[in-house]
C-alpha cells in the first residue's frame, strides 16, 4: 500500500500522513525532513534524493507527504495506490499555519527536522497566499489531477478531510483504502 499526499502549504499534509501511517501501520516520510537540515538549512539536493530513494527502495508500503517534484514526484505518483491532494483555499491554509505556529512556536513539530523551530514569517505567508498559487503552479496541479484522476482523492475543506479520515478509520481494519 502506497499513499502520496500533495497539496498547499498549511493544508494538513503532514498531519494526515501521520494519521494514515498510524491507521495502516505504514512508514511515513515527510519530504520536508529531507529538504531541511537543522536551523532551516537546505540540504544538498543529491543527498536528499538519495535519502528519498533509500526510503522508497527499502519500504514496499509507505506514506509520503510533500510536493517536491525533484524528489521523484512522478515515480511516487505512478507507484501510489492512492494520491490525496489537499487543496484548501489560501485563507484556510494561512489560518491553519497560524494555528500550527501557535502550537509549536519555539520548537520543531514532529514532522520537521529537529532544530527547525516553527516559524511564520513574511516569506512563508507570501508563499501560502500568493507564490505557491501562480498560474504556472495551478497548471501543473491541473495536469496532475487529470493524469492521476483514477487514483486521486481531492480534499478542499475540513468537512471533506473529516469524512476521508472517518472512511480510512473504518476501512483500516480490513486493509482497504478510501476510494479516490
Amino acid at each position: 500500500m502506497r499513499i502520496a499526499i500533495l497539496g498547499h502549504s498549511g493544508s494538513g499534509k503532514s498531519t494526515l500522513a501521520r494519521k494514515i501511517g498510524e491507521l495502516y501501520d505504514l512508514p511515513v516520510l515527510h519530504l520536508d525532513t529531507l529538504q531541511f537540515e537543522s536551523n532551516w538549512v537546505e540540504r544538498d539536493k543529491d543527498e536528499a534524493r538519495l535519502m528519498c530513494r533509500a526510503f522508497m527502495d527499502f519500504n514496499d508500503s509507505w506514506v509520503i507527504d510533500g510536493n517536491y517534484t525533484w524528489q521523484f514526484q512522478q515515480e511516487r505518483l505512478d507507484n501510489a495506490d492512492l494520491i490525496v491532494f489537499m487543496l484548501f483555499n489560501r485563507f484556510n491554509c494561512l489560518y491553519r499555519a497560524f494555528k500550527r505556529y501557535k502550537n509549536y512556536k519555539g520548537k520543531s513539530r514532529p514532522d520537521m527536522t529537529d532544530g527547525c523551530d516553527e516559524k511564520l514569517d513574511r516569506e512563508f505567508i507570501t508563499w501560502i497566499l500568493f507564490s505557491s498559487r501562480t498560474a504556472e503552479k495551478e497548471e501543473k496541479r491541473a495536469f496532475l489531477k487529470q493524469k492521476y484522476a483514477s487514483k486521486m482523492r481531492i480534499i478542499k475543506n475540513q468537512r471533506q478531510l473529516d469524512r476521508f479520515i472517518a472512511e480510512a478509520e473504518s476501512l483500516s481494519l480490513s486493509g482497504q483504502l478510501p476510494k479516490p
